[in-house]
Formats: C-alpha cells, structure tokens, sequence
C-alpha cells in the first residue's frame, strides 16, 4: 500500500487487535461486564461463560468480518489461521497490549520514509481533530480553523512530541480498520477463502471498533470524524473509478483503488453511505470537507486533489450529491420514502421521518427513534429532538390513532375520581405487590383494567406487526447498509423488541443493528425470547424499568404480570442491561418528557455499560 503509514507488522497487528475486539465484543453479547477497564478482573461470570462453536464465532471464516479485512490489509494468507486462533484465546488481554505496542513500533525503514510517515500521520490526525471538532461544535465549517490551530502545535523538539505522535499512530491505525471493515472486498474473485457474506458497515464491525478505540484511549467524538472522513473519501474514489471506467478492467480498477491506500478500496455497495441523504448536500459538511481536501488527497494520491475537490463542490447541492450517490449503487429514497409494498394485518400508518440535522452529511450510523405513549402526533418526534447524538436520526411514526387512544383513555382514567380515590388509599400498588392475581384488586381498579383493555389489546397487536414491519424494512436494507440503534419507549419499546424478534426468527441478520434501548416496555420477561432478540444486538441492549410503573400492571393484567414484565423489573438473561430509572420516573406517561434525560444517563457511546446517578424527581 504506497500510501499507507503502516508498516507490514503494524498492519498485522491492527489486524490481530480487530479480531480480538470482535471476539471480546461477542463475549460481552452473553456476559455483562460492568464499567471496567483493561485491567479490571472480569465478571465472574465470564469464567464459567459456555464457548460457542467456532462457526459460530464472528471472526469464523464463514463470518466474513474477519479475513477480508486482513485482505485488505494485505496480510499473508498463512497467517490467517493463526490471527484467527489468537482472537479466540481464553485469556486475551496478554496479545491485546503485545499487539498494541507493535503499534506504535516503528519498522527499520530510512529517515526519510520516517520522516514522510509522520507527515502523512500528523495530516490525517490534524484532519481527524477538525472534523471532531466541527461535530462537538454542531458546525462542520470549524475545520479549517482546527487545522490552522493544530498546525501551530506540530513540532518535533517538545517531550510531548512522542505523546502526540502515538497519537497520531492511533488515528491511522483505525482510519485503516474502518476502511477495511466497509470495503467491499471479494474474497471469491481472486480464490483467497470464502466470499464475503455481509457487505456495507456491519454492526459487529462498528462496536469491535468502538472497543478498539476504547483501548487505545480516543474518543468515539474521534472515530465518527473518521467515519464521516472515510464517507467522503470513498465518495471521492468511487466519482474518480466511474470517470475511469471506459478504460479500465475490473482487475486494474481493483489494482488502482488498492494502491489508493488507506481508504482507497472503500468501494461500498448497496447503497450503504447515502441510500437514504442523497449524497453530502449540506454546505456545512462541503464546507469543511473542502478544508480538508489537502490532508485527504494526500492519504489517497490516486485521487489527487483535483478529484476531491469535485466531490466538495458537489457535495454543495444537492443533485450533485445524488449523482454521487448512484455511483454507490444507491436506489430509491431510503427511509423518508418509504411505502411498504405489504402491509401487515391492519397496520394503516407506518412512517419515517427526519429529525435532527444530521441528515446529509455522510453519516455511517443510523438512529430509529420510536415513542409508545402519546397524545398528538408530535409526541412523536417531540421526545427525541433534544437527544444530543451524531446518529442520523428518525423517528417512526406508527399507528397514532390507536396509540393516542390508548393514551388517552390511561390519562382519561387516571384524572377520575376513582382513580385518584385509589391513588390515596394506595390501592395502586397493590398491582405490584406479591398479590398480583385481579381477584385481589379492587373492584373499581377491575372495572378500570376492563375499560382500557380493548383500546390497550389493540394497541399490542399493532405494535406487534408494526415490529414485523420495521425487520421488513432493515432486511430490505433501506437503512443504507449501515449500524443501526434502536430507541423505543412504553409500546414503541415493543416495536423494537418484535422487530429484533423477527430479525432473529428469520435467522442470519447479526449485524444489522448495533445497539437496542427498551425504555419502560410492555414486554413480558421469558428467557428464551430475550435470548434470540439479544443476539441481534451487536452491542450494548439496555432494559430500562421503574419498579412504580403501575400503569403497566393495569393494563396488562394478572395473566402476564405472573411472567414478569420488563418495564417494571430486571430481565434476568445474560447480556441484557438493567436499568433501574424508579427514582427519576413518576409515572409511565412521564416518560415522554425523560427520555432525552435518560439516554443522557446511559451515555451510548461508552462501549461498557453506564448509568450515571441522576437526581430524583419532585413528585
């Protein structure tokens, strides 16, 4: 790779580190680990973890997420065996710091190769800090102030020096592995192993690197400017290999993008960038990425800066950007124009819409946002505009006439007499007492059940079917082939849990979505269930229950109270995150105005688990 800073054991050992942080991020899937470093003891019970069958290891052959990307990483077949075997040792922390520390070795190699080396290193790292600094800022134009700054900071003779330029190694190391997980490299084409199987940004990729860079001490803030880095990149290459297309063989336009360097081969397909935006068109990300054309051409020679420079004005308008974007195979309008070709029972509403202003920018993740309570059609969307994150967002708009029903009729109730009669004689919480069989509970609070059990009983169906639905939509890869996360609240929660069961009950969809929030969910609590949803997760699945929501009791009654209920408890299956918000939340409709609070709390971009202390509610 003429343009990659890497050294040949350097790239091994990126290598090595991915499939060891595949194979620690499947272990965490079924043993919870708390917040803990490196060098924290384990969990107890990840010693007595039962070891799956190797095919069924992420970093299996048959997988496909390991061996193209030491492919790409022009790594000697013979020793995909071996990096294969190290990623499943018992005890991986010893290879973990071996690898890291052959990072940051540098290769015997003349002063000058070295000397190149660290430029092109400062460049992407300067690069990588402008765009993180655009995101923190919410204003992408601040990168080329941010490469001015870095620029004044860059010189040799100061002791940080060596601090800066681990660093800087840091940054290339997984600006590679990111290329290298959404290059669409096939393996078949040239009989080097199996072909790959999935192909586009796959989650397990996303959340092995997310604990990569956990290790290697950066910030997430840091791996999303590359992600985005990356988007604009293989933009750029993809528009360079299509004006080149009349003269070139598929084998010699291999040869050119390999020789493309770091992101050079980052040729995604179905879509997977900007299936949904329509290419770069906001001026914001033009703007900055046009500060950036100088560092980027210099990564990716091939291209010249010429090539980029295209793709920055292009990414100016927005035609421009969807010609783009056909080039990536994209077809049709993603998401926001959804219109599902079958609709499922009686399902009448199922839409996306945008929120946020993250649209458009090259976004390599993907939020779904989905409420369950609500009483106009701006709850919506209204619980989910404040939530401060990089994804691009949506929110799924589903069924509101049966929702808003249901809703009512709870908050109708709950203003009565009678409601607030039993409110004061603690009738309440009675429901989730030991005594929860209804021959125990009062008759008003009986006849209460009665009144919302048809509205409620409907409102289950649908949100049952709209999940099926919403699995429709992430196999059909409307999406773009990108993480996705999956938010819910109160039903909208059991829209994401059938959806996730329906992913698995139509087995081999791993990888599509990188993380599941459950927030007060309707959703009965039996093994077996969780267990095949939480395999559909590549990263963290956080049940988040009030132990007071005696909402939820009411409306679901004895019958399945007897089985547990995740809104109000632990789920007890391995893997799952509980999270218990009984002091935070007043009542099952207030979650409507917590959510953003919460998912503040669990802090999502943590790869281990977090939940910072939050202040009780007034009641």
């Amino acid at each position: 790779m003429a343009s990659s800073t890497l050294g040949q054991t350097q790239r091994y050992a990126a290598g090595a580190l991915l499939a060891l942080a595949l194979r620690q991020a499947q272990t965490h899937q079924t043993v919870l680990l708390g917040s803990h470093g490196l060098d924290d003891e384990p969990h107890p019970d990840e010693a007595t973890a039962v070891e799956p069958d190797a095919r069924d290891l992420w970093t299996h052959e048959s997988r496909g997420l390991l061996r193209p990307v030491l492919r790409f990483l022009e790594i000697d077949p013979k020793a995909w065996p071996g990096v294969e075997k190290t990623a499943a040792s018992s005890d991986p922390k010893h290879h973990i710091g071996a690898f890291l520390r052959k990072i940051f070795e540098d290769e015997d190699d003349d002063e000058k190769a070295r000397s190149e080396r660290s430029d092109q290193e400062l460049a992407l790292a300067k690069a990588v800090d402008a765009m993180a600094m655009g995101l923190e800022c919410g204003i992408i134009e601040s990168a080329a102030e941010a490469l001015r700054s870095a620029s004044c900071s860059s010189g040799d003779g100061d002791p940080a020096s060596s601090a800066r330029s681990k660093d800087h190694r840091k940054m290339a190391a997984l600006y590679m592995l990111l290329s290298a997980c959404v290059a669409d490299v096939n393996m078949a084409e040239e009989g080097m192993g199996s072909p790959r199987v999935t192909k586009g940004y796959d989650a397990r990729h996303r959340v092995a690197l997310r604990l990569l860079a956990t290790w290697l001490d950066v910030k997430w803030s840091k791996m999303e400017a590359v992600e985005i880095m990356v988007a604009c990149s293989a933009m750029a290459a993809a528009k360079e290999e299509e004006q080149s297309r009349e003269n070139s063989s598929p084998r010699s336009r291999w040869e050119n993008w390999k020789r493309g360097g770091i992101i050079g081969a980052a040729a995604l397909t179905g879509g997977t960038l900007m299936a949904i935006s329509g290419g770069l068109a906001a001026p914001a990300i033009a703007a900055g990425f046009t500060a950036l054309v100088p560092t980027l051409h210099t990564l990716v020679p091939i291209i010249g800066a010429s090539g980029f420079a295209a793709i920055a004005t292009a990414a100016g308008h927005t035609a421009g950007s969807v010609a783009v974007a056909a080039s990536f195979g994209a077809a049709g309008a993603g998401l926001t124009g959804t219109k599902m070709a079958t609709r499922i029972g009686n399902v009448k509403e199922f839409e996306f819409k945008a929120i946020g202003e993250n649209h458009s920018q090259g976004r390599l993740a993907v939020g779904i946002c989905i409420s369950g309570f609500a009483f106009t059609e701006e709850d919506y969307s209204k619980p989910w505009e404040g939530w401060k994150t990089n994804l691009e967002r949506y929110i799924l708009q589903w069924e509101s006439k049966h929702v808003i029903g249901v809703s009512t009729a709870i908050q109708d109730w709950l203003a009565s007499r009678v409601a607030l009669e039993l409110m004061r004689e603690g009738a309440m919480q009675t429901v989730l007492s030991g005594i929860i069989s209804a021959f125990a509970w009062p008759a008003t609070l009986v006849s209460a059940a009665d009144f919302i059990d048809s509205k409620w009983a409907v409102a289950i169906d649908r949100s049952d079917k709209t999940g099926k639905m919403l699995a429709d939509v992430l196999l059909n890869g409307l999406q773009g082939s990108r993480p996705v996360t999956l938010v819910g609240f109160s039903l909208g929660a059991r829209v994401v849990f059938n959806c996730l069961q329906e992913l698995a009950q139509l087995g081999n969809n791993e990888g599509i979505v990188e993380r599941a929030v459950l927030i007060g969910a309707p959703v009965s609590v039996q093994g077996e269930m969780w267990e095949s949803a939480r395999k559909m997760v590549a990263g963290r699945f956080v049940n988040v229950y009030s132990t007071n929501d005696w909402i939820l009791g009411i409306t679901f009654r004895a019958s399945l109270l007897t089985q547990g209920l995740a809104g109000i408890q632990a789920v007890q299956v391995p893997g799952v995150e509980n999270v218990d918000v009984t002091e935070l939340v007043f009542g099952h409709s207030s979650y409507r105005s917590l959510v953003q609070e919460i998912l503040g709390h669990l802090e999502l971009n943590s790869y281990f688990p977090v939940f910072h202390p939050c202040t009780p509610r007034a009641k």
